[in-house]
């Protein structure tokens, strides 16, 4: 009876670690992969990757050119779409 028992303890551990991990693998398609990719975006343009240099004149230039590109990347898509549509 007790070997019984002891199988029946394994093949459960077995089944709750399985399920572990599949939770764990697994996401929310849509929430968490937004949430992902936003928060990358806002530590791109927040020159997160710079900050750690503790140079403010590199965090702020890095953050201007930054926005500075989004903004001249747009204009750009203005102007082709307003000239080829």
């Amino acid at each position: 009876m007790g070997q019984r028992e002891d199988k029946e303890a394994a093949r459960e551990r077995e089944a709750q670690q399985a399920l572990e991990r599949v939770q764990g693998d697994s996401e929310t398609l849509g929430a968490s992969s937004f949430a992902r990719v936003a928060g990358r975006t806002r530590d791109h343009f927040s020159a997160r990757d710079k900050e750690a240099e503790n140079d403010p004149m590199e965090v702020w230039g890095t953050r201007i050119g930054r926005g500075l590109a989004v903004i001249f990347a747009l204009g750009l898509v203005i102007y082709l779409v307003a000239t080829y549509f």
